[in-house]
């Protein structure tokens, strides 16, 4: 069985997908920019932009029943791999026990000049 995930308070798809699926107990997040929900802002600095990803994550777990501590498998994204201290050390402050495998990749561009897009896959 297959269900879409759709919370308010996490960013809306801008495109053709959406914000997460569940199929068989396993969810599937799609990326998430650090794009606040409530007025589309997006902050400046590495740490709150991979916060602000961390928490639409957060929403979007929260409103499929899971919690950060389902979550397996994350992808990171950063625009420029300079940030990766920085990045981690809010990433541990959400993934504090039982930590999920985790890819991180520098790339050459994200959508909204943002530093960082994380993407996440949880299982029940």
């Amino acid at each position: 069985m297959r269900k879409i995930i759709l919370t308010n308070n996490a960013p809306k798809a801008v495109g053709p997908y959406s914000q997460a699926i569940e199929a068989n107990g396993t969810l599937y997040v799609s990326g998430q920019l650090p794009v606040n929900p409530t007025d589309g802002s997006v902050p400046e600095s590495i740490e709150a932009q991979t916060e602000q990803s961390l928490k639409n994550i957060g929403a979007i777990l929260m409103e499929a029943g899971y919690t950060y501590k389902d979550v397996v498998k994350s992808t990171v994204l950063l625009t420029d791999m300079n940030d990766f201290a920085a990045m981690n050390a809010v990433y541990a402050r959400f993934y504090t026990e039982q930590m999920p495998a985790r890819v991180c990749y520098q790339v050459a561009k994200l959508p909204m000049g943002v530093k960082v897009e994380i993407e996440t896959v949880a299982v029940k």
